[in-house]
């Protein structure tokens, strides 16, 4: 089954729909780009969604091992031409200490370096992780 309808709305605009839920993601050209920038565009919807899927995957072990999690992602992304492509993610990872044993931290560091989206990506993008613990 399909996961998304993905239609053109005009003005270098597109609607995504998510067929189980009905939520919807628009994107806008960027501006280095020929777009307004009014929205995520499709490189920085790539760029967050490494992002998204670290938090969800350490979510995942946070819930299984029954501990607290807060974390936020800051994400910067870099592009390349010839041809034009994302060439880098930079993600600031901030993840609240709550007296996780080392194991742990272990644990919630490998989800973000091995969620399947950062498995996904390309080899040539360039993920530069920083996590900080505070």
């Amino acid at each position: 089954m399909a996961t998304s309808i993905v239609k053109y709305t005009g003005n270098k605009n597109t609607k995504a729909i998510h067929i189980k839920s009905k939520s919807i993601i628009e994107t806008d050209a960027p501006p280095d780009n020929n777009g307004k920038g009014e929205k995520f565009s499709p490189t920085d919807l790539l760029a967050t969604s490494l992002a998204s899927c670290m938090i969800t995957i350490m979510s995942i072990i946070t819930e299984r091992e029954n501990i607290p999690l807060e974390a936020e992602a800051e994400v910067t992304k870099l592009m390349a031409d010839n041809p034009r492509r994302v060439s880098e993610i930079h993600i600031n990872l901030k993840l609240k200490n709550f007296n996780y044993t080392d194991k742990q931290k272990k644990m919630l560091e490998n989800a973000a370096y091995t969620c399947p989206v950062a498995k996904s990506l390309h080899p040539d993008i360039v993920q530069k992780i920083d996590i900080h613990w505070y």
